[in-house]
């Protein structure tokens, strides 16, 4: 009989996976998985299991949001193993889930990693942290972990963009300079930053799937610039909602490593949780690092 691990985030979201969880083992079960059930309790949890248990089994299944696949993907990189992901989305955004077109029906999500077969995705990595769609800093990077869990539950997606759209009120610049592999740099005063793998980002802003390749050893990096009239103000907006990359108010371009300048209180999240700054940050692209289990 093959051998699953199920790591379940019982507080993720508005908790709509957790009276389903018999009826998701049922899934399995008949598949011919033997089933073990652990329940995260605290934050790195998922990490630690991921890490002890992935050269164990033959499958590794996260119930969560975004935040806790990126600790059951951060341990299964660390643990070195090639077992597959599979992931049941049940946070508030699930910009990951979107971006791999999985079903927001727990149970179809859980069918599907059944019938599905592992392929391979980037990671990325970010000093010595993983994220799995994004790297963000500036406008709206704060609303993501600093949102109670209490209000996104009741108000979801909207929770992210009320957030950001308060933060445009009182836009900050960051002066940032980025250098890439091949010596090519960036530099400037800046109000949002993304080194992205998704076709979602921060449940706000969204790029366009053409563009988007998840296993091209490539990032999105996405730089929005301090405009400085209102005029320019409304041309970024413009931009980013037509996804119109080529607009003179962006920085839009592919990066597989990247060496970042920065003030070291500016703060980052990472797949919607937070990361601290540093004077110096090494980002890095590891190509087709983890599979996951897609229909």
């Amino acid at each position: 009989m093959k051998r699953l691990l199920l790591i379940m985030n019982p507080a993720a979201g508005t908790k709509k996976a957790n009276p389903h969880l018999p009826e998701i083992l049922s899934v399995f079960g008949r598949a011919g998985y033997e089933c073990r059930v652990w329940m995260t309790q605290k934050r790195g949890d998922g990490v630690t299991l991921a890490a002890r248990y992935a050269a164990q089994v033959d499958l590794i299944v996260c119930i969560g949001g975004d935040g806790t696949f990126n600790e059951v993907i951060s341990g299964v990189v660390r643990s070195g193993a090639s077992t597959p992901i599979g992931y049941i989305p049940a946070g508030s955004t699930n910009d990951f889930a979107a971006s791999l077109g999985l079903s927001k029906n727990v149970i179809q999500a859980a069918q599907d990693i059944v019938a599905g077969s592992p392929v391979p995705y980037d990671v990325g990595k970010f000093q010595d942290r993983y994220f799995t769609y994004v790297a963000s800093f500036g406008a709206f990077t704060k609303t993501s972990y600093a949102t109670p869990q209490s209000v996104k539950n009741v108000l979801g997606h909207m929770a992210y963009v009320l957030g950001g759209i308060r933060e445009l009120s009182s836009l900050r610049r960051y002066h940032v300079s980025l250098t890439m592999e091949d010596g090519r740099r960036e530099a400037g005063d800046y109000i949002f930053g993304a080194i992205s793998n998704s076709t979602s980002v921060g449940g706000i802003l969204t790029l366009d799937k053409d563009v988007v390749d998840m296993n091209d050893g490539l990032f999105e990096l996405l730089l929005v610039k301090f405009p400085g009239s209102m005029t320019a103000l409304a041309e970024i907006v413009r931009a980013l909602t037509t996804q119109h990359y080529d607009s003179p108010s962006l920085v839009f371009r592919p990066a597989r490593k990247l060496t970042i300048t920065a003030d070291p209180g500016m703060d980052w999240t990472l797949d919607g949780e937070f990361a601290k700054g540093s004077a110096q940050i090494e980002v890095e692209n590891l190509h087709s690092a983890v599979n996951i289990q897609v229909k």
